[in-house]
């Protein structure tokens, strides 16, 4: 896991990654991270309008803006999961984020089993806030059970195509794995999240209290989103949250 970089426009640090997301964010001293969630998702397009809206509102700049997370129809190839990103990029490239490849914010797109959106939405965003305690704060992207590289995702996937119950298992300790380094690269553990979420249509009941509790990752509670990772052949994803606070819009 590679150091952080310090996006001033926005008060955050971040975990740089990818074109399309960093890894995590982190308030800056002066600065934590508030969540807001939507009542359902919202197509992409309106709630970006709706983002901006509400950042206006607060007083704060369009660089604020720091995570979201996506709900998305179905799973991407890998094709057609780059060109999405292109897409997504543009609205941050406008709002003063994204430039030459580089995107200091973080992201959760995951793909509902049931009740999925008819096109690619967005449930929740989180923004900087002039700090109002001296709690420090963070939201981790989702991650997946794939390492990182350009290979094709079948080339990088833990057990690519396998979900036994052992595979599962990698799979599982796979992901809490790079979880645990984003925390650390961002000075925090599993004592500091607010919420953790596991986002999988598996069944993943015999891993909860082995590889999850036992290390301490859920100490307040596991949120099951059955929702299936981004991409086709991906089983298995989570994200942390360490927000100071969740407003529903």
């Amino acid at each position: 896991m590679s150091g952080t970089a310090v996006f001033a426009p926005g008060g955050y640090r971040y975990i740089p990654a990818v074109f399309q997301y960093s890894a995590g964010v982190a308030a800056e001293d002066g600065y934590e991270l508030e969540r807001v969630r939507f009542l359902a998702p919202v197509p992409l397009a309106d709630a970006f309008a709706k983002v901006e809206a509400h950042l206006k509102a607060i007083g704060r700049p369009t660089t604020a803006f720091a995570h979201c997370e996506l709900r998305s129809p179905g799973q991407f190839t890998d094709q057609g999961f780059i060109d999405f990103n292109k897409l997504y990029v543009v609205t941050l490239e406008r709002f003063g984020i994204y430039k030459d490849g580089v995107n200091p914010v973080a992201r959760t797109n995951v793909c509902p089993m049931y009740h999925e959106p008819a096109v690619p939405s967005m449930l929740a965003f989180t923004y900087t806030v002039p700090a109002k305690s001296a709690r420090r704060t963070f939201m981790l992207s989702g991650g997946g059970d794939a390492r990182s590289g350009s290979e094709p995702y079948k080339d990088r996937i833990v057990r690519f195509g396998d979900t036994s119950p052992e595979a599962l298992r990698e799979k599982v300790r796979f992901v809490i794995a790079e979880m645990e380094a984003r925390l650390k690269a961002l000075g925090f553990d599993w004592a500091d999240a607010v919420s953790t979420q596991a986002y999988t249509v598996q069944n993943i009941g015999h891993l909860v209290g082995e590889e999850l509790a036992r290390r301490g990752a859920i100490v307040s509670g596991l949120v099951w989103n059955y929702a299936r990772p981004p991409v086709i052949g991906l089983e298995y994803e989570m994200d942390v949250r360490g927000t100071a606070r969740e407003l529903i819009m």
